[in-house]
């Protein structure tokens, strides 16, 4: 908006042009989102707390889980309210590419927010079930699918990490691949996020790896440089990633150990969801699963144990899953659980940019 307002004033006031780089606007994106959340938290805690909205823990859970009951939820209202105005406000919206991430973000959003509301407010047991919640996952992700496919000039080969000229091309096959990326992303987010500050950390170091991807994507100069796949239109993702990380950051401060308010549903499933519709749309999509690596950690352990318990009738490869529980059970201090994913998360993210020169 910003952009549209100020921009074209630069023939009078040469300040204005500014305005122009992505550079400028994707700082100020992530600046205005951090502060967003980072004022508006402590009323949003507090009026969460009024409606008496807290945290369910579920018998099955660690018992060191029990603390947490009552802790206001659904802060994720908090991260995608900070990050949608961002990106109204510094981005360029006659980017189609941008419109396709805030309806993949609303129709998120609006699950999200429709299980919590079950699980915490009416409390009708753990909210929407599996299958109708994947069901609506699917559809709102064969929607993005179909958008990107129909717009002019959209590549739909698959590219991989390392290599630059193996590829292969999906056709219209690529909508049910876009579909399978954006779901299966949403939900590894949202097995994540089950300590203090374990998701949003990695989302955040996420979102930030992303901003460089979305960059270089979109100059042609550089995509050719990097021998990475030119994609017209997405360096404008890089202000939303910028946002992304921004409203990480501020809800972090909230977040963090011992938590006030938890992201919920309305939180998780969005920004999984983003991250595979930004990874889908700058044509990175393998390389989510090496940006994303914790997430998919968290989400093969919870693969691995459903199918280690049937077929061994009842055995339990981990202690608990998904995976960080497995380390509360052996001990570890939820604190240091934390750090290290945020650890691993930055490892996992220094790889992905080395893709950028080893092909």
């Amino acid at each position: 908006m910003l952009y549209y307002l100020l921009y074209p004033l630069y023939t009078e006031i040469t300040f204005f042009n500014i305005f122009k780089y992505i550079t400028f606007r994707t700082i100020y994106s992530g600046l205005t989102a951090f502060l967003l959340c980072l004022m508006l938290g402590t009323p949003f805690i507090a009026f969460m707390r009024k409606l008496q909205i807290g945290q369910f823990i579920r018998d099955c859970g660690p018992s060191s889980h029990y603390d947490k009951k009552g802790t206001p939820t659904m802060g994720g209202f908090l991260i995608i309210g900070a990050t949608i105005f961002s990106i109204l406000l510094w981005g360029r919206l006659d980017t189609f590419y941008v419109w396709i991430t805030i309806i993949v973000t609303i129709g998120f959003t609006a699950i999200g927010f429709t299980d919590d509301y079950i699980k915490q407010i009416k409390k009708e047991g753990d909210g929407l079930s599996a299958r109708n919640k994947f069901l609506m996952q699917i559809c709102v992700s064969l929607i993005a699918g179909i958008l990107i496919y129909l717009t002019p000039g959209f590549n739909t080969e698959l590219h991989f990490p390392f290599f630059k000229e193996h590829t292969i091309d999906l056709g219209i096959g690529y909508i049910f691949f876009t579909a399978i990326v954006i779901t299966g992303s949403s939900n590894a987010v949202n097995l994540t996020d089950g300590l203090d500050g374990l998701a949003i950390g990695p989302v955040t170091i996420a979102a930030a790896t992303f901003l460089l991807f979305s960059y270089v994507a979109g100059h042609a100069k550089l995509a050719d440089y990097l021998q990475i796949t030119h994609v017209p239109g997405c360096a404008e993702l890089t202000v939303l990633c910028g946002a992304i990380a921004g409203a990480g950051l501020g809800f972090l401060w909230f977040n963090t150990n011992p938590a006030q308010i938890f992201m919920g549903d309305t939180g998780s499933l969005p920004l999984g969801a983003l991250l595979g519709t930004i990874a889908v749309l700058t044509k990175q999509e393998i390389l989510l699963v090496i940006i994303g690596g914790v997430f998919v950690m968290e989400a093969l352990s919870v693969i691995i144990q459903v199918g280690y318990f049937k077929l061994t009738k009842g055995k339990r490869f981990f202690r608990m899953a998904p995976i960080h529980h497995h380390f509360e059970m052996l001990g570890w201090r939820e604190p240091k659980i934390i750090v290290r994913f945020w650890i691993i998360a930055i490892i996992f993210s220094l790889i992905a940019i080395s893709t950028l020169k080893i092909r």
